[in-house]
């Protein structure tokens, strides 16, 4: 088999990325280990920033994102029984979309395969060969049977633990990594979002999220250790402690409760690998860098990262251009460690530290009010949230 581009991975990093290729007239194919309803299904993040929806209408797919999806003007900071609204319009002239990675990855599927593009589910990478060369190839497995894939170059969106990372050479790479003494457990629940727009709690019980899949479904977090287990807590503790942390003093709000479909835990980490490429290999997405999910920033930084390689990859295959590709591992990596700190900050913000120490919750709750007394300190907030234009 041979193309242009390989890409490793039909996530929605490697699925934008052949799209927007199309579009520009360059030939891929995407190699992905699951079977297609597997990848559909994958529950995800689910906060578009401002300029990633404008990728998405601007390329043809944002048509049930605009017509299904929630638009948020802002969100809701909860602390010390108080809450403060961060109004993205007024600060920023932005605002991001509420729509589920799941449906992203539908959308993509179904253009791409309208458009006749090679989605080969069910095709585990196993190597990368010749990045140094000027035809790298990937193998893998269709069942037991070994294939190769031959390309000009090779995109690895493989996520975290892919064999796109581990293809560069150790003396090449650095990483650099942390991992957070807390993780989030989750749920998704059969019952209407109790608010209009995420909150943000922090309490002295620990963090709380309240989130949503849909006007009828609600998906929210509490920070919990982690050694602890989902199987730990009965649906009536989870709504009991999600309660305690969202409550508010003089205010006669209340947390709907509902059929709890799904418990899930899910550990905090930051990481960051560089560079990211080595000779025709290329990383995007996970496959580079990890986030903690407090920012909303792991889904919008591997699309992110993918529109700038298609513009360089466009350079390249239209004209022979390579300043894009050669720049490309810098300039993502400036967009990286932005949201890096951004996802860091949120996280130490919000969160209770191990130990609990009531110093740093009072340090917390110091500046949790200076953003709520300061234009400037909650503009801050609302230009990272939203997306900074350019970095």
């Amino acid at each position: 088999m041979r193309t242009r581009v390989g890409i490793i991975g039909a996530g929605p990093a490697g699925l934008l990325l052949s799209h927007l290729l199309h579009r520009a007239g360059v030939e891929s194919v995407v190699l992905e280990s699951r079977d297609r309803e597997y990848v559909q299904n994958r529950q995800r993040a689910g906060v578009v920033e401002h300029g990633v929806a404008e990728v998405l209408r601007a390329t043809g797919l944002g048509g049930r994102m605009d017509a299904e999806g929630f638009v948020h003007d802002g969100i809701e900071l909860r602390f010390d029984g108080h809450g403060f609204r961060v109004d993205f319009p007024a600060l920023t002239g932005r605002n991001v979309v509420i729509w589920p990675q799941t449906e992203i990855v539908k959308d993509l599927i179904a253009q791409r395969l309208a458009d006749g593009g090679a989605i080969e589910f069910g095709a585990k990478a196993t190597s990368i060969e010749g990045a140094t060369t000027d035809r790298p190839r990937v193998r893998f497995l269709r069942g037991d049977t070994e294939e190769v894939l031959d390309c000009d170059v090779v995109v690895a969106c493989d996520g975290f633990h892919g064999i796109g990372r581990q293809a560069l050479p150790e003396d090449v790479i650095q990483t650099y990594d942390r991992v957070y003494p807390f993780s989030w457990l989750g749920i998704l629940a059969d019952v209407p979002p109790s608010y209009e727009e995420l909150i943000y709690a922090n309490h002295e019980r620990g963090f709380a999220l309240g989130s949503m899949r849909s006007s009828e479904v609600s998906r929210l977090y509490l920070q919990v250790p982690n050694d602890d287990s989902a199987d730990n807590w009965s649906d009536e503790q989870i709504w009991d402690e999600l309660s305690a942390r969202f409550a508010l003093r003089d205010s006669d709000w209340s947390l709907a409760r509902g059929t709890i479909t799904d418990k899930s835990i899910t550990p905090m980490r930051s990481f960051v690998t560089e560079p990211m490429r080595h000779g025709r290999l290329f990383l995007a997405g996970d496959a580079a860098h990890i986030v903690p999910p407090t920012g909303a920033k792991g889904l919008n930084l591997a699309m992110r990262d993918v529109t700038l390689l298609s513009e360089a990859l466009t350079a390249y295959f239209g004209s022979g251009d390579e300043t894009g590709l050669n720049s490309y591992s810098a300039d993502a990596l400036r967009r990286v460690w932005r949201a890096e700190h951004f996802s860091y900050w949120m996280t130490t913000l919000l969160h209770r530290a191990g130990d609990r120490d009531p110093f740093d919750h009072k340090l917390q709750l110091s500046h949790l009010h200076f953003i709520a007394g300061s234009t400037a300190a909650a503009t801050q907030l609302a230009e990272n949230y939203t997306g900074l234009p350019s970095v």
